[in-house]
């Protein structure tokens, strides 16, 4: 298996049979608006460029997980890609109604923690919750997902998720071979972070039973954590060895 990392959230999870694009945030860099205004610099968004490199993995996708409807995981260009394609999207069901309306091909849908088969193997939505306290519910409903492909490494996909009973369950019931956590501390200019605090993003990979990788890193201005901070923090809780985190572009072998 391999994982090209391309921006923020959006991966390619790439096996002998299949190449499967997980949020699809694809447009041009300062095409959304800024999440914060106040606590953080209000740059437009995404901060950065779509790797070059990008487009000849992108042409080969044969299917697309979803795990929410924010824009920094799925964009207008993001939307227009899946359509040209008529790529089949898997999503939980409480975001088909509105992927449908935006004309996109729903091949599956998921409930929160039920079982499907999936791609000659099986697929699992798990629940994930976006925030600390009440912005959670501002956020609304977001789904990870675990997977498990024949002749394939086992991926846990977190999504944008505060660490939870759900979180600590599938990384300890499920071992997941490959597990992926968004590590950018997302604050918007209310409230307590949307996505683990570093506290939390240790104690993830500290019970992860194998290999890490994190994103959702310097691409979104309410993102304050950096690829080195992240770094720092886990090399002085000797975890670094665990953890890949990929630059743009950049694609991990496991």
């Amino acid at each position: 298996m391999k994982l090209h990392h391309l921006r923020n959230a959006t991966l390619i999870i790439e096996t002998e049979d299949h190449v499967i694009l997980v949020d699809p945030m694809l447009g041009k860099r300062k095409t959304i608006a800024p999440f914060t205004l106040f606590r953080y610099p209000p740059k437009r968004n995404p901060l950065v460029m779509l790797p070059r490199n990008s487009k000849d993995i992108l042409n080969r996708v044969t299917h697309c997980l979803i795990t929410h409807l924010h824009p920094d995981h799925i964009d207008k260009r993001g939307e227009i890609f899946l359509r040209r394609k008529n790529t089949p999207v898997i999503c939980s069901t409480k975001d088909e109604k509105a992927l449908l309306k935006r004309g996109l091909n729903i091949s599956q849908t998921l409930n929160y923690g039920e079982e499907q088969f999936f791609l000659e193997g099986k697929i699992t939505g798990i629940p994930a919750i976006h925030g600390y306290g009440f912005i959670a519910k501002l956020m609304g409903n977001v789904m990870g997902f675990y997977i498990e492909l024949p002749n394939e490494k086992s991926i846990y996909i977190s999504s944008d998720t505060i660490f939870t009973k759900h979180v600590e369950k599938i990384l300890i019931e499920k071992k997941p071979d490959i597990a992926v956590v968004a590590c950018g501390t997302a604050r918007l200019d209310i409230g307590q972070p949307l996505l683990m605090k570093m506290d939390d993003i240790l104690k993830f990979v500290a019970l992860a039973p194998n290999k890490v990788l994190a994103n959702h890193l310097e691409a979104l201005n309410h993102c304050p954590t950096t690829r080195e901070e992240l770094k720092l923090a886990l090399e002085k809780n000797n975890l670094l060895e665990k953890v890949a985190i990929p630059l743009d572009g950049e694609s991990v072998d496991y």
